[in-house]
């Protein structure tokens, strides 16, 4: 497995090796001792799966008091998933990195707790899934506006996407609540 330390501090981009012949593929998405020697340290506690359309934009959301870790990736199709750093005290808060993850590359990428994070569908369906650190709390529940200038997010192709209402009422970096 490669590991890719981006310009966000502890948000890592994962090669996982693949082994592929006539038959289709294998690869290992998780083993913890693997991901601890690469120096992920997360105790995931849930996994979870969405299918969506293309266009589709979720996100970019993230919980205040019980941040969630998430490793991602997708099993069919593909995304640009992306993460926005949320912790007012790194040199990097409200910077973001993004990559393509599909069912070819089978690329992960491991956001640590502090970002936001969201994804758009760029094949005609994708099946995303992940392993988070901590439980969902809807009410702890935050979302960051796709579209806030002042993150400038380089999405592709995305002039109309298909937001829940949720995600709609996302609002700017400048009012946002972030970790201290």
């Amino acid at each position: 497995m490669n590991v890719i330390p981006t310009k966000l501090a502890g948000l890592l981009l994962i090669e996982p090796k693949s082994f592929g012949d006539s038959r289709g593929f294998f690869f290992e998405s998780f083993q913890r001792d693997r991901y601890r020697d690469a120096g992920i340290m997360a105790d995931f506690v849930q996994d979870n799966v969405s299918r969506s359309c293309k266009g589709t934009l979720r996100g970019l959301h993230y919980q205040l008091t019980q941040p969630q870790g998430k490793l991602v990736y997708v099993t069919r199709g593909e995304v640009f998933d992306v993460a926005v750093d949320m912790r007012r005290s790194s040199s990097t808060f409200g910077q973001w990195f993004g990559a393509f993850l599909n069912d070819e590359n089978h690329h992960q990428l491991y956001v640590p707790p502090g970002f936001a994070h969201g994804f758009c569908v760029t094949s005609e369906s994708a099946d995303f899934s992940y392993k988070c650190t901590d439980y969902y709390q809807p009410s702890d529940e935050r979302t960051l506006i796709w579209n806030d200038p002042a993150v400038g997010i380089d999405w592709p192709k995305l002039d109309s996407p298909i937001l829940s209402a949720k995600d709609q009422r996302g609002i700017p970096l400048s009012q946002a609540e972030a970790y201290s």
